[in-house]
């Protein structure tokens, strides 16, 4: 409940809520711009007489699937706004919410299927939508008390620089990018020798002295946004890669201290319109993991967890006590009603693994909660 409330209150920035589905066609999802995500695509089959003549032919495994669940919101929605483009406004501020589906080996943060919250501006090639999705995010986060959450941005032709002064060719730029965003898993001395492995000695060693000492301060390209977001809350990082293949622009990843991983991310992607439309049509959007999230702040509703114990069943104290939970929700509180049993104490420590620490008892003749510490 506690957990609903706080969404509820989230501030509004007057993105259109849309919704897109969950099946997409198979070419849309491996047009090559979604990275090692295209090959975490579910598969779905075809169907009826178009399946018998693709077992027929059998002459790959991917003849035999033409619809793949979505990995992520942003090819949908380009796909949606493509198709709709004539009803739409020309800067088209979306706001969706919804499952995704990937391979993955589940474990900690990476799940099968899981939720993102995606906000994007299509329509806008200025600064102003980078700067008004960083503005909402961080509002958001902050509404939910993540308020020491930061955002860490890059910009794709920084990096698209950097591995031409390494002297990576055009058609290694995107292997040379998938190395260094494994920075935090491999770090330094494992990019490198990847580099080495990969793109040879001369590209490793440029690599490993600009690794040693990347200048951390914020480049003309990036200084617009900076100015316009709170000090404190935005962190140039020259290593921030994202392995998205439609970044055009603008890369940014947020970070929140007690997440192993980051809790979402995004960028502009100007040229992925255009590949369904046949016009390109700048965008940009950011996407934040409902699960990561919910993991942060679980902490937080669980210490607002409090117990209203009513001394009898009688329908006098089953009104107060709803009207004290009530009062009690509206402030922000996780509100469990339990009518006392003969032994409350028992009970009661059930309840604090749930985040419940304090509780109250509610009689006829309560006028107001006195609250006690469950333990004490």
């Amino acid at each position: 409940m506690a957990l609903t409330l706080k969404l509820h209150r989230l501030p509004y920035f007057g993105f259109q809520e849309v919704e897109t589905p969950a099946l997409e066609n198979l070419d849309r999802l491996t047009s090559g711009q979604g990275g090692d995500n295209e090959k975490l695509a579910y598969r779905v089959m075809k169907r009826g007489a178009e399946l018998d003549s693709a077992l027929e032919d059998m002459s790959s495994v991917d003849a035999l699937a033409d619809l793949g669940l979505r990995f992520d919101l942003t090819v949908p929605l380009t796909r949606f706004y493509a198709t709709n483009r004539n009803e739409l406004p020309t800067v088209f501020k979306a706001i969706q919410m919804g499952p995704v589906w990937r391979a993955e080996r589940p474990q900690k943060g990476r799940y099968r299927q899981f939720v993102q919250c995606d906000i994007d501006i299509i329509g806008d090639d200025s600064v102003l939508a980078e700067i008004e999705l960083l503005n909402a995010s961080l509002a958001a986060l902050d509404a939910l008390g993540l308020n020491k959450a930061v955002i860490r941005v890059n910009h794709r032709e920084l990096l698209t620089s950097l591995l031409d002064g390494f002297g990576v060719k055009a058609e290694d730029r995107s292997s040379a990018m998938i190395t260094i965003d494994k920075l935090d898993k491999i770090e330094a001395t494992g990019v490198v020798s990847e580099l080495r492995e990969r793109l040879g000695d001369s590209v490793a060693d440029k690599a490993k002295a600009w690794l040693a000492k990347a200048d951390t301060s914020v480049p003309d390209v990036l200084a617009p946004i900076f100015s316009a977001v709170a000090e404190g809350r935005l962190r140039f990082d020259p290593t921030l890669v994202r392995g998205m293949g439609y970044y055009t622009g603008t890369i940014f990843e947020i970070e929140m201290p007690g997440s192993g991983s980051a809790i979402g991310g995004g960028g502009r992607y100007d040229g992925m319109v255009g590949k369904w439309l046949g016009t390109d049509v700048p965008a940009v959007g950011i996407s934040i993991g409902f699960e990561r999230v919910v993991e942060l702040i679980e902490t937080q509703i669980k210490a607002s967890g409090v117990v209203l114990v009513l001394e009898d069943s009688s329908l006098e104290v089953i009104n107060k006590a709803v009207a004290f939970q009530k009062q009690l929700i509206d402030s922000g509180k996780a509100v469990r009603l339990e009518i006392k049993p003969k032994k409350l104490n028992v009970l009661l420590d059930s309840l604090v693994a749930n985040g419940f620490s304090e509780f109250a008892l509610v009689g006829s003749e309560t006028a107001e909660l006195s609250f006690k510490s469950i333990g004490n």
